[in-house]
């Protein structure tokens, strides 16, 4: 990798910053002072230090969040705010996305990377990863509807296309005079598919939250708008193609 993208993408600066930095002779390799911001290095092979201080590079930077309500799931919009305007700069110069879609007025785990494998594993519906929601449903949900979304409804995927979805896992947690708490798990992630879903059977979600993807499960400390990276054992949990 070259020196400067090297230091830009550790945080030391914008590439004209770093560029000054190297002009300063504070940076070295393997000892040995380096200005020219082309010179490539290979951190497996040597080390690099800024003010003394050793360089390293992480290729792959994994984070939880907790997504507030009218926050879009993407990279930029002109409209709304997004996850990554939630970011601090640091975690900007790794270029993480969003893994998956949650819709602007829906709660809950979002996890945000730079690994496009890890990343496609997760959001295939392929792969059978659950993931796990909590809704509050108005309408009367009763066991043969229920047995319907566990089967399979069809819905509108968004383009106007017809879409028959995978069998799901469902589960009333409590009921009120106002709405039916409803656990929901679905391996697929299509345009408002939970709101759709209990729409066909005559339901309406008025609030929607996601508990889990696969195995990791939402920090319940983090408040809405904050996020934290993966530790090594929730980031081996999403190792796993398929959960249970």
């Amino acid at each position: 990798m070259r020196l400067d993208k090297l230091l830009a993408h550790t945080g030391y600066g914008t590439r004209t910053e770093v560029k000054k930095l190297l002009k300063s002779k504070e940076v070295k390799v393997d000892g040995v002072v380096v200005k020219d911001a082309k010179v490539k290095v290979d951190l497996s092979k040597q080390c690099v230090t800024v003010f003394d201080e050793v360089v390293e590079y992480r290729e792959f930077v994994y984070l939880m969040m907790n997504k507030p309500q009218d926050c879009l799931s993407a990279t930029r919009d002109q409209r709304y705010r997004t996850v990554i305007d939630l970011l601090d700069d640091y975690y900007l110069m790794f270029d993480v996305a969003p893994a998956g879609r949650l819709d602007r007025d829906t709660e809950g785990l979002v996890l945000l990377t730079n690994d496009g494998k890890l990343a496609h594993e997760i959001i295939s519906p392929k792969k059978d990863v659950y993931k796990r929601y909590v809704a509050h449903v108005t309408g009367e949900l009763t066991d043969e509807k229920l047995n319907q979304l566990e089967t399979g409804v069809e819905i509108l995927d968004g383009t106007g296309e017809v879409f028959s979805t995978k069998p799901a896992k469902v589960k009333i947690l409590q009921k009120n005079d106002e709405w039916t708490e409803v656990e929901i798990c679905i391996t697929e992630g299509k345009f408002h598919q939970v709101k759709r879903m209990f729409a066909s059977v005559g339901g309406k979600v008025i609030y929607l939250k996601r508990l889990a993807i696969g195995g990791l499960e939402l920090d319940e400390s983090l408040e809405l708008g904050e996020y934290r990276e993966l530790t090594d054992e929730e980031l081996a949990l999403l190792t796993f193609a398929h959960q249970e």
